[in-house]
């Protein structure tokens, strides 16, 4: 029996039932939910097989309450996203440690997926763009947002992204689920291409409005991409970041998924939904005329609400 005393971290989240929890002296974390935790835990053993940066799974099983397994804290003490929160001096500049502790990672996983990628069959990537991004919720939430032109775009980033190789990916990659030597949070794995999960790192930060307390400045976008092109060739893969367009279109309907507040609404929450929806919109305009997105040019919740549409600072 298990005499652990495990502390409470965070309850899980999107569509994931359960919690997160730590044991007393910050070796092991037991993440807690319904049947879908299952295929999470066994993702994460065959991750681990694969060289994914993941950590070891100790041990798994049932309770009267459902699914439970507790892995390892082998990665780091916390995640980068703290590790950045506490780097800041009163700014909102990342530091560049940070940045460089992602780059390693994500390279590393970068040529654990390369090395083994998935043949997902013919619609692969049709099968990618309704996962990853929610897109059935998404259209069911905002049946306006799901047009000709959304769909024609959406067609449009499969067709540029056909020949890439599909592979596992966690679908929810950033900075609060990276630590310094890994990755951790699997709970929407699922086929991706390759260098969905990795070339949006750092690009994703503008969708939570400024609310982070950092941003990352272009030459550290660059720098990362250019780190990720090199490990992306060293595997004899092609570079990652001409897709960034591509994928920030998906991703950009991730970040809209089960944001439709009820009626009545709290006011902040009918807010952030309509941000959403501006940034999908805004993304959608600079991919049909430039085939790319530049997530500097999305305004803040703040400029937003506002009435403003004016960039966020960087």
């Amino acid at each position: 029996m298990d005499t652990t005393d495990w502390w409470l971290v965070k309850k899980r989240t999107a569509d994931a039932d359960g919690a997160v929890y730590v044991s007393a002296d910050g070796t092991r974390y037991r993440r807690t939910g319904g049947p879908a935790l299952r295929s999470e835990a066994a993702f994460q053993q065959m991750a681990a097989t694969l060289g994914y940066p993941v950590p070891q799974v100790l041990e798994h099983g049932e309770t009267s309450t459902g699914t439970f397994f507790v892995d390892e804290e082998s990665l780091g003490g916390q995640s980068l996203h703290e590790e950045a929160l506490a780097a800041l001096d009163g700014g909102r500049e990342l530091s560049d440690q940070v940045v460089d502790q992602l780059a390693e990672v994500s390279s590393r996983l970068l040529a654990a997926q390369a090395a083994h990628p998935v043949d997902g069959g013919p619609h692969a990537l049709r099968r990618w763009v309704e996962q990853a991004g929610w897109t059935r919720n998404v259209f069911t939430e905002n049946p306006d947002l799901d047009t000709r032109r959304a769909r024609a775009a959406l067609a449009r980033a499969t067709d540029e992204l056909t020949g890439t190789p599909m592979v596992w990916g966690h679908l929810d990659y950033g900075l609060p689920n990276v630590l310094p030597a890994g990755v951790i949070d699997w709970q929407h794995h699922g086929v991706t291409p390759l260098g969905y999960d990795v070339a949006l790192a750092l690009e994703v930060i503008p969708f939570k409005g400024g609310a982070k307390g950092y941003a990352a400045t272009p030459q550290q976008r660059e720098r990362y991409l250019g780190v990720l092109d090199s490990a992306a060739r060293a595997t004899g893969r092609p570079r990652v970041s001409p897709h960034r367009g591509a994928f920030l279109l998906v991703k950009s309907l991730f970040f809209l998924a089960l944001m439709r507040p009820p009626e009545p609404a709290r006011a902040d929450k009918h807010q952030k939904w309509q941000y959403r929806r501006h940034l999908f919109l805004k993304g959608l305009e600079q991919y049909e005329r430039t085939g790319n997105i530049d997530t500097a040019l999305f305004p803040t919740l703040d400029s937003f609400a506002s009435g403003q549409d004016t960039p966020g600072r960087t």
